[in-house]
């Protein structure tokens, strides 16, 4: 018997996934397990079409249905007859989760610790992810996965440090610190205050042989000292931040109740290019948010110059039931496919500057699957003949094609 996982949504659940398959497989049914999302209602529709397809073409196998759709839309799941259980997002990675014990969805938000994951490496992937803390305390008005994952949880250090050190024994090269809200990290951990700087400088003093560090998704408001000291510092602590940016007018900001404005997210990436004049900034940016005007959107497209930032996930905003901003006066649905278009295209030409910026320079790149790799500041590589996954090369850059270097 077999235990196929599908993964829909973000590292944490592609992680969670390859943590969980052994306890699912325990008791040896052919079983699929369906790691939901619920970031957006496509996301959901999405698992749910892939979870009748599944019942179609594997009729013997048993599907359970687990992560945050299972939490948010526990209903819904539970009402398709191709789905044989749910298993919470608090349970997922315990084996009582999958067996009779199990309490399923509606336990998360009562959640005071953060499961270690204890993989070594994920089946196709170069970069070894690290969830290090889950859920999150803030209640963004456009976001429902706080009721997904529970309130904010961490991860002891030394449990972080034990899993990167077994990583790098097994030959890993490059971790991936993630979480729902990383920059939350350590505050409910007992002990002398922890935070994620502080953590960062743990693991690189405590793991030498790690050759690459990188940070998922950070909120840069709750940058810590500790952290900007080690960006400044720490030359295995690779020079790319992803910035959960989400608009750039400071009324939609508010509006979104997020706990920054316009000028702290420039102030922080000017700080950041100070200390790290390599480094490379990505970031998450809403198109159409309600109540948005074209003078408001005009200001997010701004941004993008404003703060340098390089690699945009631009998400067209989807009301999410149950949410504050799915109350509020929505932005017509054409506007929100042009806005989220322009801030593509603004992406695009960001991302070519950088591209052009790099040509004829030499880079170091760790090769991935595929003939590509990636350098330091995390752009895409296409290396000149295939290398094995997980070495470095140090190549020169001879051109590009939009979307990543191409090497000599």
């Amino acid at each position: 018997m077999t235990v196929e996982t599908l993964t829909f949504g973000c590292r944490l659940n592609t992680v969670e996934s390859e943590a969980l398959r052994a306890h699912a497989a325990a008791d040896g049914r052919d079983r699929v397990v369906v790691n939901t999302c619920a970031v957006t209602t496509e996301a959901g529709r999405q698992a749910r079409k892939a979870i009748r397809r599944i019942a179609r073409e594997r009729p013997g196998a048993e599907i359970v249905v687990t992560g945050c759709g299972a939490e948010v839309e526990t209903e819904a799941y539970a009402a398709m007859p191709e789905v044989s259980r749910l298993v919470g997002n608090s349970e997922k990675l315990r084996p009582e989760g999958w067996t009779a014990a199990g309490t399923g969805p509606g336990a998360v938000m009562a959640a005071r610790t953060a499961e270690p994951t204890r993989i070594e490496a994920i089946a196709g992937h170069t970069r070894a992810f690290v969830p290090v803390q889950n859920g999150c305390d803030h209640r963004c008005t456009f976001c429902v996965i706080p009721f997904g994952r529970g309130n904010s949880r961490s991860v002891p250090a030394a449990d972080v440090i034990a899993q990167i050190a077994r990583i790098v024994d097994h030959g890993g090269r490059e971790v991936v610190l993630t979480g729902v809200d990383l920059t939350a990290y350590g505050r409910d951990l007992p002990g002398p205050p922890l935070s994620l700087g502080t953590l960062v400088r743990r693991i690189l003093r405590a793991v030498p042989g790690l050759a690459r560090l990188r940070l998922s998704s950070i909120d840069s408001v709750e940058a810590d000292a500790a952290l900007l000291a080690a960006i400044a510092e720490e030359e295995r602590l690779m020079p790319h931040l992803h910035l959960s940016l989400q608009a750039g007018d400071d009324l939609i900001l508010k509006r979104m109740k997020r706990r920054h404005l316009r000028a702290d997210a420039i102030r922080f990436c000017e700080t950041v290019r100070r200390l790290r004049p390599d480094m490379v900034f990505g970031a998450d940016l809403i198109a159409g948010f309600p109540t948005e005007t074209e003078a408001q959107f005009d200001r997010s497209v701004d941004l993008v110059a404003e703060c340098g930032l390089t690699h945009l996930h631009v998400f067209p905003y989807s009301p999410r039931p149950g949410t504050p901003a799915a109350r509020m006066p929505p932005v017509a649905a054409e506007a929100i496919r042009a806005r989220a278009a322009r801030l593509r295209e603004a992406g695009v030409d960001a991302l070519r500057r950088h591209l052009d910026a790099q040509v004829g320079r030499r880079l170091t790149v760790l090769a991935e699957r595929g003939g590509v790799g990636r350098s330091a500041d995390f752009t895409a590589v296409r290396l000149a003949a295939p290398e094995a996954a997980g070495t470095f090369h140090n190549v020169a850059i001879a051109g590009h094609d939009g979307t990543r270097l191409i090497a000599a």
